[in-house]
């Protein structure tokens, strides 16, 4: 045998071709969330819509899925309660055979000053983005298969440093540490464990509460002199959920144009 038939081997006979492959996404019922759910469909993954609470935008996620051909699900699950991101997972298994691919990108954002910041709100941010990616980590370490990938959302604002983004900057560090960790902890298991950094991208949750000004200053700061869009993120998350994408592990990935 070949060192490169050697390097191939294993995930070949661990993904029987008859096998459908199955990926359950966090946060899929809007943004960048809803965009990957789109893209991993088209992949031919069956997909695991979670949401937190808008079950009509989750359904639509799903509507657009299948009225392609493909095959969706839609599940309410808050991320940082174990047991409903339990329930998630169950979903994937009893509908569509297993968990091959973990796409967590549920998230929280408040922006505030450190001064002034609101210690409710960080404790509902690090509730949603720190325990909640725990929780879903620690599902997806238990149950996914192997050759499997789980991608998780950190943010190009903890190089970036933003003033007003203490708190968000602060959660998606900490996710940036878990991912590697968790990199690490599966090993002997062929699953990769990789974080996704978006720059300035134009979704609603950023788009909110900032004026045209503030929007046209962001757009600028790239090299690319534009906005991301979900459609670029989602193509960085397939391309980390695909075969081609399996050599890359333990990685944050800035997909943000080129701000430095």
């Amino acid at each position: 045998m070949s060192i490169q038939e050697a390097a191939t081997s294993r995930t070949a006979l661990d993904q029987p071709a008859d096998r459908p492959r199955v990926a359950v996404v966090t946060g899929g019922s809007r943004g960048i969330g809803r965009e990957t759910v789109t893209r991993l469909a088209a992949d031919g993954f069956a997909v695991v819509v979670g949401y937190a609470g808008n079950r009509d935008l989750a359904e639509a996620s799903v509507k657009e899925v299948t009225a392609d051909g493909g095959r969706a699900v839609a599940v309410q699950a808050d991320v940082a309660d174990e047991q409903q991101v339990a329930a998630l997972f169950d979903t994937a298994e009893s509908e569509f055979g297993g968990v091959d691919v973990v796409v967590h990108a549920a998230g929280r954002l408040y922006l505030s000053p450190v001064a002034d910041l609101d210690l409710a709100e960080l404790d509902a941010v690090h509730r949603t983005n720190i325990r909640g990616s725990f929780v879903v980590a620690q599902q997806t370490a238990r149950r996914i298969r192997s050759g499997g990938a789980m991608v998780t959302f950190s943010t190009s604002v903890v190089g970036l440093a933003f003033p007003g983004y203490g708190a968000y900057s602060a959660s998606k560090s900490a996710i940036e540490a878990l991912t590697m960790i968790l990199a690490r902890e599966l090993r002997g298991r062929d699953v990769t464990v990789n974080a996704v950094a978006p720059g300035p991208t134009a979704t609603d949750l950023f788009l909110e509460g900032k004026d045209e000004e503030t929007i046209a200053r962001l757009a600028a700061q790239p090299p690319l002199e534009r906005l991301g869009t979900p459609a670029d993120i989602a193509e960085v998350v397939a391309f980390l959920a695909s075969p081609a994408g399996h050599w890359v592990n333990g990685q944050v990935i800035r997909a943000n144009g080129g701000i430095i």
